[in-house]
Parts: C-alpha cells; structure tokens; sequence
C-alpha cells in the first residue's frame, strides 16, 4: 500500500465509482494531482497566460518550478516547466519513491 493516498478528482469533481463511492488514487498519480492543484491554487498559471512580455513569462515559469520544487516528495532540482508550441504547458519532476512524472496544463 501506498503512503500517499488521495481522491481521484477529475474536471473539478470528484470520480465515482458505479456504488457512487470516490475512487482514490495513490503513489505517483497522488502527487502529480497535488501539483496540479497546488499550480491552480496560486494564480501562477492565470498570470503566465495573461502575460506578453517574454521576460516576465520566465520569470512567472521560475516561480511555479520554485513552488513545485517546496514538495517534499520530489528530488530538489528536478522540477521543469517547459511550454509546448501550442499553449500547453508541460511540467515534469522526478519523485523520490514512485520515478517520474508528467502532468499538462
């Protein structure tokens, strides 16, 4: 069994199961699911897509890797924000206990 467990939450709502209990999820999905809300929770992704000026995206893309980086379930160092041609921002880390992971916002 897994040390880290969760609720599954998908599209802002909770995954159901058909006796209508939550289904969880553990290990590495837990984790990428908490940095997906954490990014969420601190404004950091509206301000990155409101902004223009090239400098100012860097700077807002440092301080979401710092904020992923203060999880103590990563490996320091690890955490990229990398985005992709088409709007779509692609973070990966390396966990300490499950390998890597990958979320896209």
């Amino acid at each position: 069994m897994s040390r880290y467990i969760d609720l599954l939450i998908q599209g802002d709502d909770l995954v159901l199961d058909a006796g209508r209990i939550p289904l969880q999820v553990d290990g590495r999905a837990s984790i990428a699911q908490d940095i997906v809300h954490m990014i969420r929770d601190s404004g950091l992704m509206v301000t990155l897509v409101a902004e223009r000026d090239r400098f100012r995206r860097r700077d807002c893309i440092s301080q979401i890797e710092l904020l992923i980086e203060a999880d103590v379930r990563l490996v320091p160092g690890t955490a990229s924000v990398v985005e992709q041609p088409t709007g779509v921002y692609r973070i990966t880390a390396q966990t300490l206990a499950f390998g890597s992971i990958e979320v896209t916002l």
